[in-house]
């Protein structure tokens, strides 16, 4: 089985993806540039290292990060198989090349002076919508993720928590040498910061909510959801764990609005229901964002 989702080239899905990869190496290298460097914070990963080496060394940021990840990638596609297709390989090049090009540019200076914290925040935001924009064009950042898949498959461990270990290695490299706690804590700000923005960039903003609801008035609550909000929903059967009673568990979805007039309802006709409420990450299907644009996006 390939890992390797290939785009028929020149298509409209292999120039949105292309375009996505650009914009987002850009927005990525920015980031960097404008607002992590300058204050030598280590957000993890191999841009974390190669800030570090830029301080020791003089080296280039991006080049740094270069030479790491083109062996990295190597290793991995020997060890791991072909998962990293041509859209990671374009990722990471442009990113290299857009980091010192705006170097080159624009200098060492941070855009915001005497600020690290604001650069700290802001600078997690463009990482993350850079990232964001690249994971959406399906291709992955390399780097040290790569490192944590191959430890993943001899450990059996997660890749997500091997993820965090290998990160906080770095940024521990960057208390070692840089010899001042501020840094790992603003670097801990930016990994926070850019983890919250791609969840946000792949899953969108989302304000729905999932409702559990448990009451002995559920078909009237049924008529409640399909008449009056248009809604659907799901009968769900339960029993009680206290008596053993049977239950009749109401799954449904719906937005903040319609949360509040269902939940007046309930409390009028039956107001010892007992009604869960979940914030609603992401709802694809029928009346909501359909699960093939989701994928085609």
């Amino acid at each position: 089985m390939s890992f390797i989702q290939k785009d028929k080239v020149f298509s409209k899905r292999w120039f949105i993806n292309y375009s996505l990869i650009l914009v987002g190496s850009f927005i990525l290298a920015s980031g960097f540039v404008l607002f992590i460097t300058p204050y030598k914070i280590v957000p993890g990963g191999v841009y974390g290292i190669a800030i570090v080496m830029h301080y020791i060394f003089n080296f280039p940021v991006g080049m740094t990060a270069l030479t790491m990840d083109i062996p990295l990638t190597i290793i991995g596609i020997r060890i791991l198989g072909p998962r990293f297709g041509y859209k990671t390989v374009v990722g990471f090049l442009l990113t290299a090349f857009f980091v010192d090009g705006l170097s080159y540019l624009y200098g060492d200076q941070p855009l915001v002076e005497n600020e690290p914290l604001l650069s700290s925040i802001f600078g997690g935001v463009f990482l993350g919508i850079g990232l964001g924009l690249i994971f959406k064009s399906k291709a992955t950042s390399g780097g040290t993720d790569i490192v944590a898949m191959i430890i993943s498959k001899h450990t059996k461990m997660p890749v997500g928590q091997l993820l965090i270990y290998v990160d906080s290695v770095v940024v521990l490299l960057g208390l070692a040498v840089f010899q001042d706690w501020r840094i790992p804590l603003y670097s801990l700000i930016v990994i926070f910061i850019t983890g919250k923005v791609i969840d946000t960039i792949l899953q969108g903003v989302n304000y729905d909510k999932t409702l559990f609801i448990i009451s002995e008035k559920h078909d009237e609550i049924r008529d409640k959801i399909i008449n009056d909000l248009n809604r659907g929903g799901t009968f769900l059967q339960g029993k009680g764990m206290y008596n053993g009673s049977d239950k009749t568990v109401i799954f449904t979805v719906v937005n903040r609005r319609e949360m509040a007039i269902l939940q007046e309802f309930i409390h009028e006709i039956d107001p010892f229901a007992f009604v869960t409420v979940i914030n609603a990450n992401e709802i694809l299907g029928e009346g909501f964002k359909s699960l093939s644009d989701k994928v085609s996006s």
